[in-house]
């Protein structure tokens, strides 16, 4: 059991928590949400010790293990992959390392002897010997190959880091474990494998996340931090939404009758105050009056921005033809005779774990990257807007918001372009911002505002929900299902792609693809990935032995 006791935490004049008073017990997973800014990290980091509060103190069951997810992904590079998972329990890693030194050295002495003797018992109390094969588990669940399981951490890449750093977490059952966005650069197979394993541990979990799916997966309480205070609701994320829309509606109601109480008991003292045969009943209703209380409704701090994605012309029948395209980057074919045919009623949802494939195959239609072999051609009717996934090279520059954004408008007025720039929640002097000094969310809005003034048919989206908050992720999924147009996109989160598309494309580790309409709930459940995931699997065994 991990518990906050009268928690205060004030930076500056502001204080982000204020005497916060909450227990997580075991057997629980606890999804921990409110709206940028809230402090949903910093409580984290409060209850693993990392930061120390104002006021209050954290309490810890004695001899439990707390394991929280690490955020440097650059502090292990000199490190092997292996090992890097194995210091998740840093005890068992300390008697690994100094027995292992004892054993090197030539002058092998009796208080060595025993020395060792003692770490082996402790490390075989700890299931040591199997430290390497739980680890090994771990990693191969999220998708990190065996033959890089021996490789030094800087030599993996920024998605695999971060795989590894989780699994580091992960490892040995901690009794507490802390994840602050353990799903940000999971591919969904990985985050399917996260679920389960969530969903099967049996410990206490706090977790941070953007995904309501995952939340709705894994969470048995939802823990709302909103002004200062942490509400505890049981439930997953959907419970706490019916819940804390349910909680808001009975006070609006009753704040109404008793407005109405309340005027009834004014008029009666307003009319016979003054009359002696009811000054009694005067008196008294004044009395009542005093004792009404009307309950303090205030508005949440989660702020929504209003994503409307309107096309100017309507799509014909004819969208865009692929033909055998095929791609090879850095010796590796990452695309491999594709060719399918998107129509008017096309929402694809490209999925799986060959992220760099999807996201080549988008530059590829957008005119980016040219084939190395094929052709692809768009509908006359068509007309595209892309969010890339790296936008380094668009923010680079000393332009301000406003300016940048009139680029991409028909109608060159400011007020109109700041409009857009409103319903993504730049307010007032935002506008005059410079590009080059965005944070990542604040990059995300202003490529939807101009995808939104671009007014396409057509929507290439590759990963726009990273960087997003959940309210900024629930206003994009609402504007993509009502976009009547033709949209094809590749998200990590599940939500997103179960309500918005009706096709799911895959590219698989060989560059060949899996075309299917349907939803992906069903594609998951589909004899088809199941002959795909037992394929790759017996692969895999194969290159093991």
């Amino acid at each position: 059991m991990i518990s906050a006791n009268n928690i205060t935490l004030r930076l500056g004049k502001k204080a982000l928590f204020e005497e916060v008073n909450i227990k997580f017990t075991e057997g629980n997973c606890y999804g921990l949400i409110g709206a940028n800014g809230a402090g949903k990290s910093t409580f984290l980091k409060i209850l693993s010790g990392q930061l120390e509060p104002t006021n209050g103190d954290v309490f810890i069951t004695p001899g439990q293990r707390l394991s929280f997810l690490q955020q440097d992904h650059f502090k292990y590079d000199e490190f092997l992959v292996l090992d890097t998972v194995i210091m998740g329990n840093k005890r068992l890693y300390e008697i690994r390392q100094e027995k292992d030194a004892i054993y090197m050295k030539e002058d092998f002495s009796d208080e060595d002897g025993i020395r060792a003797s003692e770490l082996e018992a402790e490390f075989a109390d700890m299931d040591g010997w199997n430290a390497e094969s739980d680890a090994a588990t771990l990693l191969n669940g999220l998708g990190i190959p065996v033959e890089d399981h021996d490789a030094l951490m800087k030599d993996l890449p920024g998605a695999w880091k971060v795989k590894v750093l989780l699994a580091q977490a992960l490892f040995g059952n901690p009794d507490i474990l802390l994840l602050d966005e353990p799903t940000n650069h999971l591919d969904l197979d990985a985050i399917a494998w996260l679920e389960e394993f969530l969903i099967n541990f049996e410990n206490t979990v706090i977790v941070v996340s953007h995904d309501r799916y995952f939340l709705n997966k894994v969470c048995t309480n939802i823990a709302d931090i909103d002004y200062g205070k942490i509400q505890l609701y049981a439930g997953n994320y959907d419970f706490w939404y019916e819940s804390s829309q349910l909680i808001v509606k009975q006070m609006k109601e009753a704040n109404k009758k008793k407005e109405e109480k309340i005027k009834e008991l004014q008029e009666f003292i307003s009319r016979f105050s003054a009359n002696a045969s009811k000054s009694k009943q005067a008196t008294s209703r004044k009395r009542a009056l005093e004792k009404i209380q009307l309950d303090e409704i205030r508005p949440s701090s989660r702020k929504y921005p209003y994503i409307d994605f309107r096309p100017s012309r309507e799509i014909g029948n004819e969208v865009l033809q692929v033909e055998n395209i095929s791609k090879t980057i850095d010796g590796v074919k990452v695309l491999d005779n594709i060719s399918f045919i998107l129509g008017r009623e096309d929402k694809a949802a490209f999925v799986g774990g060959n992220e760099l494939a999807k996201t080549t195959f988008f530059k590829i239609i957008t005119g980016e990257l040219e084939p190395d072999e094929g052709s692809y051609k768009w509908g006359v009717t068509t007309s595209q807007s892309y969010f890339p996934k790296d936008n380094t090279q668009i923010f680079d520059t000393d332009l301000i918001i406003v300016d940048w954004l009139t680029q991409f408008s028909e109608i060159k007025d400011a007020t109109y372009v700041r409009g857009f720039l409103g319903r993504m929640l730049f307010a007032g002097e935002d506008g005059v911002k410079k590009m080059r000094v965005l944070s990542g969310g604040e990059k995300v809005r202003v490529l939807l505002s101009r995808m939104m003034i671009e007014a396409s048919n057509v929507l290439i989206l590759d990963e726009p929900t990273d960087h997003l908050d959940m309210e900024s992720i629930t206003a994009l999924n609402n504007g993509l299902m009502k976009f009547p147009g033709v949209i094809l996109f590749a998200s990590r989160d599940h939500q997103v792609v179960e309500t918005t598309a009706n096709r799911i494309i895959e590219f698989l580790p060989d560059g060949s693809m899996i075309d299917k309409i349907t939803t992906y709930d069903e594609y998951l459940a589909s004899d088809e990935m199941a002959r795909k995931r037992s394929v790759y699997s017996m692969a895999e065994g194969d290159e093991d032995n």
